[in-house]
């Protein structure tokens, strides 16, 4: 199937003042109101810890925490970024907690989690971004449950020297940076960010640990056109990128940027077939698609996939 883009003005796409169109039917979500969320939801307040899940509006929350999965956020609940698309909350932030990757790990120990996502968010204001952060998590999940896998969905630590080497090194399983959109879009939709600094994170993570698994994503629904998505393919490939996630992108309120129109599932279908054929070893691309989403269940289709690919049995 061959979709001809709507070609918008890009000066439109930061109109914040417009409302995104109705949402087509094909995007369904449940409330989290299951036992088992509710037991998530207070797992999460007694440790005094954080998900993306809830602060980012992510709309599988009520499919995830009923399997009490969760996609933990460190070093606080607030940004000092404001990317017009997240709907977590930007400011000057606390001081983060010391014994939070303790509370990480008990809680993701307490759950039983075969594979575990650890995010953050931004903190351009500590002299590392976050990254010894990330490193303590990730240590204390492994020293706690050893056989959980740990994936990190980390900032761009942008201006923090060092800072991604030192999380590289801690060998997570796989390392997420999501592009988030095209490079056109920046100014509008990431303007705290720089694309090609964040390739340049994503290769320099493969060139310290090529064993890694590396993995990024991009919202589509912003105003891109399909050109410039299968750019977007081609850059993360040539640095090496494993893994590819594809969703689209929903309006958390009205303050934020509007969606410029719903993708349909057929035109994700093509995205997923045309990314597979440029070699990435995994591919999820649909309306709801996130970068945590079904991560448990992907982690074991990359290792496959490389297996496969190298032919081992």
């Amino acid at each position: 199937m061959t979709h001809t883009p709507v070609i918008r003005h890009p000066e439109k796409v930061n109109r914040l003042d417009n409302p995104s169109p109705r949402k087509p039917a094909w995007i369904r979500v449940k409330a989290p109101t299951s036992a088992e969320a509710a037991e998530v939801r207070k797992l999460m307040r007694e440790k005094n810890l954080h998900t993306v899940c809830e602060e980012a509006a992510c709309p599988n929350i009520g499919e995830c925490w009923k399997h009490r999965h969760a996609t933990f956020m460190i070093l606080g609940d607030t940004c000092t970024r404001a990317c017009a698309f997240c709907n977590v909350k930007t400011g000057k932030p606390a001081e983060f907690d010391p014994v939070e990757p303790l509370h990480l790990a008990e809680s993701v120990k307490a759950m039983g989690l075969a594979h575990v996502v650890i995010t953050s968010v931004d903190r351009d204001d500590l002299d590392d971004g976050g990254a010894a952060q990330f490193v303590a998590c990730i240590d204390k999940v492994r020293e706690l449950s050893p056989q959980t896998t740990v994936e990190i969905l980390t900032p761009d630590f942008r201006d923090k020297a060092g800072a991604v080497e030192t999380v590289a090194r801690a060998r997570p399983d796989v390392f997420n940076h999501n592009l988030e959109t095209v490079p056109r879009l920046y100014p509008a939709i990431r303007p705290g960010a720089r694309y090609f600094l964040s390739l340049r994170l994503l290769q320099r993570v493969k060139e310290i640990e090529p064993a890694t698994f590396t993995k990024s994503g991009i919202m589509v629904g912003l105003g891109e056109e399909r050109q410039e998505v299968m750019q977007v393919m081609d850059d993360l490939r040539a640095a090496g990128v494993d893994f590819l996630t594809i969703g689209q992108y929903l309006q958390p309120t009205p303050k934020h940027v509007a969606v410029e129109r719903f993708v349909t599932p057929d035109e994700f279908e093509e995205y997923k077939i045309l990314a597979r054929a440029k070699g990435f070893l995994l591919v999820s691309a649909s309306p709801l698609t996130r970068s945590s989403h079904h991560a448990d269940r992907d982690f074991q289709a990359l290792k496959e996939a490389r297996a496969q690919q190298s032919g081992v049995a």
